[in-house]
């Protein structure tokens, strides 16, 4: 085997407040051979995702921080060039949790360990949908709505980072399931494709508004049955203001949050899920794979009949990895964040 020179992405150093680049650096590692069990995978897709940001502090949490001066890594999509296992074939492409690398040598048996799957190719549908709409973020929209959110029929939905992987993702899933649907978002162009695209009902650009309970009030005039939640802060306080009584909201990410040097104090009115008798459940998408099968079924086909839409801002090449990460926190990507390596 001819020997491979692939650039990986450490951690340099742990960032207080907002990331910088300076927090990152580049390691070339050379893979030579593979063993018995072992297969090489060249990575093709990476994804980079917010709940990245939790992992460079140095705190218990529920996955494990990542290292300074090492590797970091998320889920990525490759292609086996040398397998020595029976397991998974050359050629064969493979979802990991092994990105941030150009190339990795794994043990093919640890399935576990490196969250490895085999995927196949959909007629059409670039690989990269295996990181977005058809990965993690598809599946934490799709249990967070269903699951944890209950959804049903007809009911009055307001997401946050609406034009975000996930956030797209819930808004159309509540569409059809003919919902009345409200989400928030960071520019013109991603209002743009809400309202043109994901065909929600409405959509305003927070940026431009001051009184957030004062816009849920119009475009709710009959109240929120479900929250779906990624940013928290005063939106949070907002949707609590307006929820009906027996309402859910669930509780994906904050990442207005994940940047503070301090912590900041919870909702002052807290109280009106007492009053409402709302119910607020985190969750973490790992903690429901049982839906895959399912959710493979639903959303392949909802894709198929043209239900689902989705966008990609793709970054070309790993030395571009660190700065797609940063961008993710000043909202410049409409949908998924891919690395194309």
């Amino acid at each position: 085997m001819n020997e491979i020179v692939s650039v990986e992405v450490i951690l340099k150093s742990r960032p207080v407040g907002l990331p910088t680049l300076d927090n990152f650096d580049f390691r070339k590692v050379k893979i030579t051979d593979i063993k018995d069990g072992e297969i090489l995978v060249k990575n093709l897709f990476m994804s980079v995702d917010p709940y990245m940001r939790g992992r460079m502090n140095d705190i218990k949490s529920y996955v494990e921080p990542f290292h300074v001066g090492e590797p970091l890594s998320g889920d990525a999509v490759g292609i086996v060039v040398k397998s020595k296992s029976d397991n998974v074939k050359e050629g064969n492409y493979v979802l990991t949790n092994l990105g941030f690398r150009e190339y990795f040598v794994a043990d093919s048996n640890d399935f576990d360990k490196i969250n490895l799957e085999v995927i196949k190719p959909i007629d059409g549908i670039s690989l990269s949908a295996y990181l977005g709409v058809l990965g993690m973020p598809g599946l934490t929209a799709y249990a967070g709505l269903l699951r944890i959110g209950a959804l049903k029929e007809g009911e009055k939905v307001f997401v946050s980072a609406a034009a975000g992987a996930v956030g797209a993702t819930v808004c159309q899933i509540a569409k059809i399931k003919n919902c009345y649907v409200v989400g928030t978002a960071g520019s013109s162009d991603k209002i743009e494709w809400l309202l043109n695209e994901a065909k929600i009902d409405g959509a305003f650009n927070y940026k431009d508004v001051k009184n957030y309970n004062k816009i849920l009030k119009e475009m709710f005039a009959n109240g929120i049955d479900v929250y779906y939640e990624n940013v928290g802060g005063k939106l949070l306080e907002a949707a609590l203001n307006n929820m009906n009584r027996y309402g859910r909201i669930v509780l994906c990410g904050m990442i207005s949050l994940y940047n503070n040097k301090t912590l900041e104090p919870g909702p002052s009115n807290l109280f009106k899920a007492i009053e409402n008798r709302l119910r607020l459940e985190g969750f973490i998408v790992f903690d429901h794979r049982d839906l895959k099968p399912q959710f493979y079924k639903d959303m392949i086909g909802w894709i198929v009949d043209g239900k689902i839409k989705w966008r990609e801002t793709v970054y070309d090449g790993i030395l571009k990895a660190p700065q797609a990460f940063l961008d993710l926190f000043s909202g410049k990507n409409l949908g998924k964040m891919i690395v194309k390596l």
